[in-house]
C-alpha cells in the first residue's frame, strides 16, 4: 500500500483489515477521532510510536508534551504543517 491508497481508505468506516497500529493510529486520527488515535499509540514504546504521540499532541495544542514526545522519538518537533507532518509519517510507515 502506498500513501495514495493509504489515503483513500479514510472514507472507509473501519481502518483497513491487517494494518500496523501506528497506520491505525495514523488513520482514526485522520478520520477525526483523535481520542482513539491517542489511546492506540500511548502505550507503545518505541520511537516511532513516540512520533506520531509528539504528532497527535501537537495537533491538540498541548506543545509541552508534544516536545517530550518528539524527544522520546530522537526529532524537534517540525515546522511544517500537521497535514505534511501526517504524510510525512505514513510515508515512513508505508
Amino acid at each position: 500500500m502506498n500513501l495514495q491508497q493509504f489515503q483513500n481508505t479514510l472514507t472507509a468506516s473501519e481502518p483497513p483489515a491487517g494494518i500496523s497500529n501506528y497506520l491505525q493510529s495514523l488513520w482514526y486520527d485522520a478520520t477525526g477521532d483523535w481520542e482513539k488515535a491517542h489511546t492506540i499509540i500511548q502505550d507503545i514504546n518505541d520511537k516511532m510510536a513516540a512520533w506520531i504521540h509528539g504528532y497527535l499532541h501537537r495537533k491538540e495544542g498541548d506543545i509541552g508534551n508534544a516536545d517530550y514526545w518528539y524527544s522520546r522519538a530522537g526529532k524537534t518537533r517540525p515546522n511544517l504543517s500537521l497535514e505534511q507532518e501526517w504524510e510525512d509519517i505514513a510515508t515512513a510507515l508505508l
